[in-house]
């Protein structure tokens, strides 16, 4: 079973051009808590869950304005993609672990 603990550089593939952030996850049974760091802000990650390969989460961001935000990603090693949708647009998004 995979694992989706640790800290994921990542990069979303947006209409503004690509998105960089860092997410921080800790796993519990199959609940999934966490942040997401941005340049602009730190975001709280609500309803995450992670059945063993898939990722999936919710997040509301305040810059460079208000949107609420969620994701998927299958979960392939130290690796993940998926996507990440809002305003009923979705962006590419991939990830990788960094080494503990």
């Amino acid at each position: 079973m995979a694992s989706i603990d640790g800290t994921w550089d990542c990069v979303s593939s947006t209409p503004m051009g690509e998105q960089k952030s860092v997410m921080t996850l800790k796993c519990e049974g199959e609940a999934v808590s966490g942040t997401s760091t941005t340049d602009l802000e730190t975001i709280e990650i609500t309803d995450g869950h992670f059945d063993g390969r898939t990722f999936s989460w919710k997040m509301k961001i305040t810059e460079p304005f208000r949107m609420s935000m969620k994701g998927e990603v299958v979960v392939d090693g130290d690796g993940f993609a998926g996507a990440v949708s809002a305003m009923m647009m979705s962006s590419d998004m991939k990830g990788t672990r960094r080494s503990a």
